[in-house]
């Protein structure tokens, strides 16, 4: 009995290591066997007009009872925080990243309570740096299947569409309610990135709403400074005082392997419909405010720790270092334990936002100031 017991337990290991193996050698094609949705795209009838009037169709928005983009870790109102008044008042749009992981359907249905529950604890980890805000505005939307990302195919294209007209539509009901003069912080992170920069380029620049926009954070999806900014209407910000622009960046430890990423990034089309080539993604290190650049673990101000459940976390100051490498990705080293979510290649994708907390947080305070400064 003992020796059949080893063999399993030989067997077991080897399993392990050739998947491992696998997932080192073919991680692309297995994770598009794991995760792209089965079956033809089904299209979907629009929301009805009046859909984002009912406050259930919002995780966040004035009045609401419970506003996941509201938490604070401990520690946040301590000697580098902003003095209270002295943020102007200004609205954000936020937009969270994929949460249904599912198989079954290209986008989600909105009754779907995984992926809802999810998308809550998303925002509370990823929104809650623009905190500080006199109001926040966060969508529930048909969002794209995270294997939407992962294939080329027209379904792909088609559920990203419908993602984004729900953005779009929530976005008619978010500027009717705001103060007409409320300067506007359009954030999102991974999918909800994406979709933002779908706003700027499809409903803002060029229009009277872009002298609306004080700053634009579309964490977590890659943006070609050549192919796809002009097209968004904002510059990147290259002072850490700017305002009216843009921040973003994409995390990878160090040693990276962002081999899948650029791979696709090279090959796709920009917004000019330009393949991006190599020349390299932008990156605005949130460690300086600054287009490139480095800065020491001692510049981070509040890595965000999140607890075993996620339920809670804390503030850990002086944990990670960032610099800009030459291919635009925000390079980190020795960051610390934040849970089992690092990606192949050591893609800290999920943690671009954690790992900077209090950093951002105090980004979006100096940047408003600068904004309220120049439009008094």
């Amino acid at each position: 009995m003992a020796r059949k017991f080893l063999y399993f337990i030989v067997v077991c290991v080897l399993l392990v290591f050739a998947a491992l193996l696998a997932m080192r050698l073919w991680p692309a094609a297995l994770s598009r066997l794991a995760f792209a949705p089965t079956g033809h795209f089904q299209a979907q009838a629009p929301l009805a007009g009046n859909a984002y009037q009912d406050p259930g169709m919002w995780f966040a928005r004035p009045g609401l009872g419970s506003d996941p983009t509201r938490w604070q870790p401990p520690g946040t109102q301590g000697a580098a925080a902003p003095p209270p008044g002295d943020v102007p008042p200004f609205a954000v749009f936020f937009v969270h990243p994929t949460s249904y992981l599912e198989r079954s359907h290209w986008n989600a249905p909105l009754d779907d309570k995984p992926s809802q529950d999810r998308a809550r604890l998303f925002l509370k980890g990823l929104a809650s740096p623009f905190g500080q805000a006199s109001e926040i505005w966060a969508p529930r939307y048909r969002q794209a299947a995270v294997g939407a990302f992962l294939t080329h195919s027209p379904e792909a294209r088609e559920a990203l569409d419908l993602a984004y007209q729900d953005v779009s539509q929530a976005f008619d009901e978010f500027l009717a309610h705001i103060g007409p003069d409320t300067p506007v912080v359009l954030a999102g992170h991974s999918q909800g990135a994406l979709l933002v920069d779908e706003l700027l380029r499809k409903r803002i620049a060029g229009t009277p709403l872009q002298g609306r926009i004080a700053l634009a954070y579309p964490i977590g999806w890659p943006i070609s400074a050549e192919h796809d900014l002009p097209a968004l209407g904002l510059p990147a910000c290259a002072t850490p005082e700017q305002a009216g622009c843009l921040v973003t960046w994409s995390s990878f430890a160090e040693p990276a392997d962002p081999g899948m990423l650029l791979e696709w990034y090279q090959h796709s089309a920009g917004y000019d419909g330009r393949p991006r080539g190599g020349r390299g993604v932008l990156c605005v290190n949130p460690l300086t405010g600054t287009i490139g650049g480095a800065a020491p673990a001692s510049a981070n101000l509040g890595t965000l720790v999140p607890s075993a459940d996620l339920s809670s976390g804390e503030l850990l100051p002086g944990a990670v270092a960032a610099r800009c490498g030459k291919r635009g990705l925000l390079l980190i080293a020795n960051p610390p334990e934040l849970g089992p979510y690092v990606l192949p290649g050591n893609n800290y994708h999920v943690y671009d936002i954690p790992l900077f907390w209090e950093n951002l947080r105090l980004d979006v305070a100096r940047r408003m100031r600068t904004w309220s400064t120049q439009h008094r």
